[in-house]
C-alpha cells in the first residue's frame, strides 16, 4: 500500500522506497527509511500535503512523494 493511501491515524511501517537515489537519501536524512513506524497525523484537503509522525517529529511531505513510499499497515 503506498502511504498517500492512509487514513488520518493510521500507523504503518515503510516497506520500500521508490524513485531515484537522490530522492530516497532526502527521505532517509529526515528520518523515512525502512523498518519505521509512521502515524498519518493529518491529510491537507484538495490534494495538499500529508503530515506524518516519525520518531515523534512531524515531517510534511507532498502527496506525489508520498505515493513513492511503500508501507504495511500495523
Amino acid at each position: 500500500m503506498r502511504m498517500s493511501a492512509l487514513k488520518e491515524k493510521m500507523d504503518a511501517t515503510v516497506r520500500m522506497l521508490k524513485g531515484g537515489p537522490i530522492f530516497q537519501r532526502k527521505l532517509r536524512c529526515i528520518g523515512l527509511r525502512e523498518g519505521k513506524v509512521i502515524k498519518i497525523l493529518a491529510r491537507q484537503p484538495f490534494g495538499g500535503p500529508i503530515v506524518v509522525q516519525v520518531d515523534g517529529r512531524s515531517i510534511t511531505l507532498g502527496r506525489h512523494m508520498a505515493r513513492k513510499i511503500v508501507v504495511e499497515v500495523v
